[in-house]
């Protein structure tokens, strides 16, 4: 009988000091700036952050965002997307969201994608990099390929893959990997008292099964120019790239 009271007094002090830490951090937490060019909107914690418009060799079009997304996404969610198209290419839809102090803004995209409806075919994460435009930086990155059916007019299912690549950026860190990202996030709440203000930035152009290679050497050509446009750069402490699980 000792014991139990001994281990639910133990469980009773653990719950009153996690209560207590969480408590603490939320009275002593302050959010980060962000890793990409934000602009403060008066009384709101969102902000306004745009992708570039002009990218040498693409046009562009902006993606407002839909009622779904809106009703979606908490109220301090920071969220723009945009369509570029190269001539002869598919096209690819760049979109960036970066959470406010709710840090639910962001999912992993393991759920995200077949909750779209695409089947995730391959991951590649380790030693990918594309070389900023400017030469000051590489850029680690997530690149995955995916794929998706649906029946056509004629009534025939048909299957289209995609491309994927996607990384998160916040103050001076950057990462292709979710679980690194978390990791940093706690990191500086509890030594620092500071909610990095994460960012979530992909891009996902269609293609026809075969055509990845060029459908991605057509998404570095993009990516490489149009990132100096948006994001801080280069981060100043190390970036992390992990091994794909």
């Amino acid at each position: 009988m000792k014991n139990k009271w001994l281990i639910f007094s133990a469980m009773l002090l653990l719950v009153a000091t996690t209560a207590a830490g969480l408590g603490w951090l939320r009275t002593h937490q302050r959010l980060g700036r962000p890793g990409i060019v934000a602009t403060p909107i008066l009384g709101q914690v969102a902000m306004k952050i745009d992708l570039p418009a002009d990218v040498p060799g693409f046009s562009s079009t902006n993606i407002p965002e839909s009622e779904l997304e809106l009703n979606y996404f908490p109220t301090d969610t920071s969220y723009t997307r945009r369509l570029y198209q190269a001539s002869g290419a598919s096209p690819v839809a760049a979109t960036i969201i970066m959470m406010g102090a709710d840090r639910t803004s962001i999912h992993k995209p393991d759920y995200c994608l077949p909750g779209q409806g695409w089947k995730i075919l391959e991951k590649t994460t380790a030693n990918i990099t594309i070389t900023i435009t400017n030469g000051s930086y590489d850029l680690p990155v997530a690149k995955w390929t995916i794929s998706n059916s649906f029946v056509g007019k004629d009534g025939v299912r048909q299957t289209i893959h995609g491309v994927y690549v996607f990384w998160f950026v916040a103050d001076h860190e950057q990462t292709p990997d979710f679980y690194q990202r978390l990791w940093w996030l706690t990191r500086d709440m509890v030594s620092h008292g500071v909610l990095q203000r994460w960012a979530y930035v992909s891009y996902f152009s269609p293609c026809e099964p075969g055509k990845e290679a060029a459908t991605y050497e057509n998404m570095k050509t993009l990516i490489a120019a149009s990132v100096p446009g948006f994001q801080v750069s280069p981060p100043m402490s190390p970036v992390a790239t992990i091994a794909p699980r």
